[in-house]
């Protein structure tokens, strides 16, 4: 989803360098770079193939509750296995999926998938890296206001601006146009008590998630400010480091440390 392999070329893609060493866009056509070594570590193939499955061009994948955008991460893992598997056996993989994963009763297989993401993914992904991941969570905190994914070795000095003004805010307007509709069916007759009762659920769940993003916007507008540059060869735990631990005032007047990424 993010470039580091590709479905149509074996080993790793692309872990640092020039993009468009690895990956090209050409009228509307991805193709991928495909190099493969002898023995004694020669290339013996390098060729351009056509991508069947194309890593996210933005390096930002939203991790959102509902379907807020077109390219979150459940869209984006869903067309995954349909390239890789086929349409025709979609659901049956979706469901085998989810129930792998810890189905509820009550979930269809997507709100299982969505869930995990959510609440087990970046967990599972910190123990496979023990604690140095390659790809870094946005979070803004318990209430799951806000979470997006990036690839550490794609990140560049403008990254932080762009997941705050394509995702953040516009996640924000998301949120308060989700309240506006959810207060129609509070106020209409028309509705069940039971639906009436789930809006006003679903009114205090977003008015939280807005009110911590509303937070979580100073420390991502103080690091997009500072325009921040890794070294990749500084390893994980010194430029994950340069994103945790902002002081900033919160809403109750009060400067406290906040981070712009999950605490590892």
């Amino acid at each position: 989803m993010l470039g580091r392999y590709s479905i149509d070329a074996e080993g790793l893609i692309y872990a640092g360098g020039e993009w468009k060493d690895k990956w090209r866009g050409d009228n509307g056509e991805w193709r991928v770079r495909k190099q493969l070594k002898n023995e004694d570590g020669e290339i013996v193939v390098d060729e351009w193939i056509k991508a069947t499955f194309v890593p996210d061009l933005d390096n930002v994948i939203p991790i959102t509750e509902d379907e807020y955008f077109e390219d979150d991460i459940v869209s984006r893992f869903i067309e995954f296995v349909r390239t890789v598997y086929g349409k025709e056996t979609l659901e049956e993989n979706l469901d085998f999926i989810a129930d792998s994963i810890g189905r509820k009763p009550s979930e269809t297989a997507r709100q299982a998938i969505r869930r995990y993401f959510i609440k087990d993914f970046y967990k599972d992904h910190l123990k496979v890296y023990q604690k140095r991941p390659i790809y870094w969570m946005f979070d803004s905190g318990k209430n799951d206001g806000f979470r997006a994914l990036i690839y550490m070795h794609r990140y560049n000095e403008q990254t932080v601006a762009k997941v705050r003004t394509d995702y953040l805010h516009t996640l924000q307007r998301k949120y308060e146009a989700e309240i506006q509709r959810h207060q129609l069916i509070v106020d209409s007759e028309e509705y069940t008590a039971k639906d009436r009762t789930a809006a006003k659920k679903k009114i205090s769940k977003i008015t939280k998630q807005i009110e911590e993003c509303r937070e979580y916007d100073q420390v991502v507008a103080h690091l997009a400010n500072e325009k921040i540059a890794i070294d990749l060869d500084d390893g994980v735990k010194v430029n994950y480091a340069k994103f945790q631990g902002v002081k900033v005032i919160n809403s109750k007047g009060k400067e406290v440390k906040m981070d712009l990424l999950v605490k590892i």
